[in-house]
């Protein structure tokens, strides 16, 4: 284990840039998972990260010395900061004081959509991203692209609220979602408050791409006209309509209804 106590140390420097700046996370290619639980999923489903930094004082919690000491077993490289110099890394407030440092995982897009899917278009708030996709990494979907304008799937926010779910998804980002729709192998279905047809009348017994649009201009009048269905969920009341992020979820798992009634 290596301690770094001094604030003009390069090594320091270079993880508060990654922690504070998205454009540094783009450039390097790497991003922290701030947490006991994003840290414990990442060595579950995806192995030994680049690096472990701790500070002193999660030294003395069980959960984080388990932690390292997996690391240490297999010579991983863990760095120890001191209460203030790690504070000024994390931009988790009250966390425990574990993070990994990993390289971000860049997929190239390779063969028409196949399977379930969810597109992306201009979802900017990272809250809303991360929740789609712990919505979709819960319903047993795989596959999620996203359009340049949809936050940046590895940045801490969207981690934090996803618990975990990159790990268990492949992520496209910076996606002509045009194009993709046009080669699709399955139906795409985009959602609309304009739309005439009900989620609940679509057959979703088979694999679909799921499109979900912008908080508020909704999905790309482009990318819409593309689209194999567009649907509604009916709801009561005097809200316009649900949050991308609830009706996301409320897509998700209404193909997963269907699927499990009908193989019952």
């Amino acid at each position: 284990m290596k301690t770094i106590s001094s604030r003009d140390n390069a090594q320091y420097k270079e993880l508060v840039k990654l922690a504070g700046s998205q454009q540094a996370r783009r450039k390097a290619g790497r991003t922290l998972l701030d947490g006991v639980h994003l840290c414990q999923s990442y060595l579950q489903l995806r192995g030994m990260p680049e690096q472990c930094v701790v500070s002193e004082s999660a030294l003395h919690n069980a959960e984080v010395m388990e932690i390292v000491g997996r690391l240490e077993a297999q010579r991983a490289h863990v760095l120890a900061l001191p209460d203030a110099l790690y504070n000024g890394v994390s931009q988790v407030e009250h966390g425990v004081g574990v993070m990994f440092l990993i390289d971000t995982p860049e997929p190239a897009v390779t063969v028409p959509v196949s399977v379930s899917a969810v597109l992306l278009d201009g979802v900017q708030d990272p809250g809303n991203v991360g929740s789609i996709l712990r919505s979709a990494a819960a319903a047993g979907i795989k596959q999620v692209y996203c359009s340049g304008g949809t936050a940046f799937c590895w940045s801490p926010k969207v981690l934090r609220a996803a618990m975990g779910a990159h790990f268990v998804l492949d992520i496209f980002e910076n996606v002509d979602l045009v194009e993709l729709v046009r080669a699709a192998r399955v139906p795409t279905l985009a959602t609309s408050g304009y739309a005439a047809q009900k989620l609940y009348e679509i057959d979703l017994r088979q694999p679909v791409a799921w499109i979900f649009g912008h908080e508020g201009q909704g999905v790309a009048d482009d990318l819409l006209s593309q689209a194999t269905h567009k649907v509604v969920i009916p709801h009561m009341g005097q809200v316009e309509s649900l949050n991308v992020a609830a009706c996301a979820a409320v897509c998700f798992f209404e193909q997963l209804r269907q699927n499990q009634q009908h193989q019952s």
